[in-house]
């Protein structure tokens, strides 16, 4: 199945951080990726999640607008808007 692609855009890239906006119309996905760095993420709207993870394993998590959580280096997944409506969070690496 294709998906379409999130859209993201980096609003800092310097020394210490990179912060990037990602938006996703329901259905949308990232497609797979490594993190490289630690993160937070914080949403910017009510998000619902499917996280597609190694080993063909998936999960669904709610994220609510305006709360965030952490991961460290080495998460591997695929993020798709699992919801009727438009996604947005905001993703702050810690380099």
């Amino acid at each position: 199945m294709t998906r379409p692609a999130a859209t993201c855009e980096t609003l800092i890239d310097d020394d210490r951080v990179r912060v990037t906006r990602f938006d996703f119309e329901p259905g949308a996905e990232t497609g797979w990726h490594r993190h490289g760095f630690d993160y937070v993420i914080t949403a910017v709207t009510d998000c619902q999640m499917v996280l597609e993870e190694p080993g063909g394993t998936s999960r669904t998590v709610t994220v609510a607008a305006g709360t965030a959580y952490r991961r460290s280096e080495g998460v591997e997944h695929n993020v798709i808007n699992g919801g009727d409506n438009p996604m947005s969070f905001v993703e702050l690496e810690l380099k």
